[in-house]
């Protein structure tokens, strides 16, 4: 697997901070992102369980460009 980096939340360290990836072999979005708190995964958990090997993970809503920049990557419709 090859992940293509798109972006680094700008508002953090830049070493421990969300993250997004695009598997392009896959057409997958990678995201790393804060735990959620207890009261945002009792919410999301409103919706139904989370089976094993799935997680929510929290973004910032600063990072918006960066996700629909890796949407677009990878769907193919990003010219590189």
């Amino acid at each position: 697997m090859s992940l293509r980096f798109i972006a680094k939340d700008p508002n953090t360290d830049g070493a421990n901070c969300p993250t997004v990836w695009v598997d392009e072999e896959k057409q997958e979005v990678v995201l790393q992102g804060w735990d959620p708190d207890e009261a945002t995964l009792a919410e999301c958990l409103k919706s139904g369980p989370i089976p094993k090997g799935e997680n929510v993970v929290r973004l910032p809503l600063r990072m918006a460009d960066s996700i629909r920049k890796a949407l677009d990557a990878a769907d193919g419709t990003t010219v590189q």
